[in-house]
């Protein structure tokens, strides 16, 4: 009976500890698992938090405009992003980090549909099928299902010579809370030129969309030259972007028909004109909402009352002047009669002194020798 006892203890003993051992194992299965989260892309939830953005609120942006420029990595400013073709003490260009990403798995890229960037899973592009249809060479290396596969690319394999542009899609907007307007960059999208087997003009093909604000941490932390005054790297690829010291054309904005400029327009100087005009219209539309004070309203109609009225003045002291020297000329000959005659009364001696007086105190006056 003792015996019986002594394993209903046991056993007691054992069902009481089982519940805290599965809350153990739990615990250990949860912190590994946001672990691998936070080592998934490289970085740590703290790294990742420092970048994200929350945005303005529908509410907070009454106004938008959705720009898309190229830039052309054969333009001195856009160098930055083209520069190192191979890989020098670390750096990468801006093909190589972003084609790193895409195969290791790090970061998701959508499908460049001409003008229609949905950003949803539907449109994602399959990694394998991107690196096929581009012919670049690859190893799989496999992953626990097939989206979790990577591949390695060998260095000379990135044709990073061949990507001689990139389309960014922009939009600018207007934020009434903080009472300002500026660009926010969405996407990047890596362009080939490529040359046929007969050859002639390049060919651009478009490769991906990759949303910015995926990218923006993992361009944080590669530093660049960007000039060749100073070689010391002080700037990020997300510093160039938010500095916005590349250089990029407006090739098409956002509109209705969905249609770009070289669309729109037939000839290359109506498109430049447009490009100008669009240029302006951006940077005048912060300006334009604003409306002068009253103070300086009602100073300016003061000064544009006071000119007509200083003309006026101007314009009556210009006769004054004629006249004066009629009177001068007048009394000139005045004088000279004075002199002449001699049978004249003393009233009229004295106005010819009177009048010699004022010329000779008027303008100054000239001995002439009389001829017979």
């Amino acid at each position: 009976m003792k015996i019986k006892v002594r394993h209903i203890v046991i056993l007691l003993g054992l069902c009481t500890m089982l519940p805290i051992c599965e809350a153990q194992n739990t615990v250990i299965r949860r912190s590994s698992e946001v672990g691998n989260k936070s080592e998934k892309n490289g970085l740590s939830v703290r790294a990742q938090s420092l970048y994200q953005n929350e945005g303005d609120t529908e509410a907070d942006v009454p106004w938008s405009r959705g720009i898309y420029r190229q830039i052309d990595l054969t333009q001195e400013e856009n160098l930055p992003l083209y520069y190192p073709e191979e890989i020098v003490n670390g750096q990468e260009n801006l093909f190589r980090v972003l084609l790193g990403l895409v195969a290791s798995n790090q970061i998701k890229v959508y499908e460049y549909l001409d003008g229609r960037e949905i950003f949803t899973e539907e449109y994602e592009v399959n990694v394998e099928e991107m690196l096929d249809r581009f012919h670049i060479l690859y190893e799989v290396k496999a992953g626990r299902t097939a989206k979790r596969n990577t591949y390695i690319i060998e260095e000379s394999d990135v044709p990073c010579n061949e990507v001689l542009s990139y389309y960014v899609k922009e939009r600018w907007i207007f934020d009434q809370r903080n009472s300002c307007t500026y660009p926010v960059i969405e996407a990047i999208c890596p362009v080939l030129h490529r040359v046929g087997d007969f050859g002639g003009e390049a060919v651009r093909y478009p490769m991906f969309w990759a949303k910015y604000e995926d990218i923006q941490p993992f361009l944080a932390q590669h530093y660049i030259f960007t000039s060749n005054l100073n070689n010391i790297q002080n700037y990020t690829y997300e510093d160039f972007f938010k500095l916005r010291l590349f250089k990029g054309d407006i090739y098409k904005t956002q509109n209705l028909r969905n249609m770009s400029l070289v669309q729109l327009y037939a000839t290359p100087e109506a498109q430049d004109s447009a490009r100008q005009a669009i240029e302006q219209q951006l940077r005048q539309f912060d300006k334009s909402l604003w409306v002068a004070e009253e103070e300086t309203t009602s100073s300016r109609a003061k000064k544009k009352a006071e000119t007509p009225a200083v003309e006026e003045k101007g314009t009556e002291t210009k006769p004054a002047d004629k006249t004066v020297t009629a009177s001068t000329r007048s009394s000139r000959g005045s004088s000279s009669t004075s002199k002449s005659s001699s049978s004249s009364t003393k009233t009229t001696k004295s106005k010819s002194s009177t009048s010699s007086s004022r010329s000779s105190s008027s303008a100054p006056t000239y001995s002439v020798r009389r001829t017979r």
